[in-house]
């Protein structure tokens, strides 16, 4: 790992509920190099953060580094650097910030792992060509970032809960409390969990319930077909909402690519009226972006309108 003169590069740490993910990042979102382990005991933010340091103390070397940035999932307050409330990892109140700041002796600033996700696709990755752009991501859980004219919005850490809008309210209980959330029918562990319900398989991935959708598996179908009309439905009210002319669709989900996209995509083109029709495309970033976010959002805080 080397940096050429006197650049200064920036580390972007993504930290997830099994495992962290880092990287150091060049001024046009380049990776240099790579690190990483498996998420320590969630519960101990002081195991977890400690994790990091090391993380960051291999990235670092003789490096000159011009700051840290971290992504955390939750309710991120980002002006303080707090993690108001990470629920998958346990954490409440949680300065992060100031924490890793002091193990570091680095400038550290706090994101929330999706709109860092949403300020890499948008900067460098698949949105580039956008100022009005939502990214939703299809993991264990949904989440969404969102850019309107050419700015990433926080709403006090609340933007982005796509997952709990409401599409069924007679549906399955939410772990957020309410019932029906798009996260309860169309996320990866809810296309395992409605598919196990009709057929009583175990041990199955979202990628395998994908891959009998496609086989023609009429149970698969079944919970493919739910998954696909209530993003598309979401989709909808958030591009009527935001105004969005670019959806980009990121997260594990993602990767069964036209087959998710393609009745997504129709299904939104079509409930739409006099909204804009935006493009629906996949992420090109991958499992990469929330490091790559991170980073940017160290170099470009508290405004990462700009270009990178």
């Amino acid at each position: 790992m080397s940096v050429v003169g006197s650049y200064e590069g920036v580390i972007g740490v993504d930290v997830g509920g099994t495992r962290i993910k880092a990287a150091l990042v060049d001024d046009a979102g380049r990776i240099l190099a790579r690190a990483g382990c498996p998420t320590p005991d969630r519960s101990d933010p002081e195991a977890v953060l400690s994790a990091v340091a090391e993380i960051v103390k291999a990235l670092r070397q003789d490096e000159q580094i011009g700051g840290l940035g971290v992504a955390v999932p939750g309710i991120i307050d980002e002006p303080r650097g707090v993690a108001v409330l990470a629920a998958n990892l346990g954490w409440r109140d949680t300065p992060v910030r100031d924490l890793l700041a002091a193990r570091t002796g680095l400038p550290v600033t706090l994101g929330h792992d999706v709109r860092s996700a949403c300020l890499a696709e948008w900067q460098v990755g698949a949105g580039r060509r956008s100022s009005d752009l939502l990214l939703v991501t299809l993991g264990t859980g949904i989440g969404a970032g969102v850019v309107a004219d050419g700015r990433l919005l926080r709403g006090g850490g609340y933007a982005g809960q796509l997952g709990h809008v409401v599409v069924d309210p007679d549906g399955d209980a939410c772990g957020c409390g309410q019932r029906g959330c798009l996260a309860t029918v169309a996320s990866a562990t809810s296309l395992v969990r409605r598919y196990q319900e009709r057929t009583s398989r175990a041990d199955l991935s979202a990628a395998e319930v994908m891959r009998r959708a496609s086989a023609g598996d009429p149970a698969a179908v079944a919970v493919v077909t739910d998954a696909t009309s209530a993003l598309a439905g979401a989709l909808a009210s958030a591009v009527t909402v935001f105004g969005s002319d670019t959806v980009v669709v990121g997260g594990g989900l993602a990767l069964a690519g036209e087959q998710l996209l393609a009745p997504v995509r129709a299904a939104l083109r079509e409930s739409l009226t006099f909204q804009r029709k935006p493009t629906v495309v996949a992420a090109e970033l991958g499992d990469e972006s929330g490091v790559v976010g991170a980073a940017l959002l160290a170099r470009t805080w508290p405004d990462p309108a700009g270009s990178p």
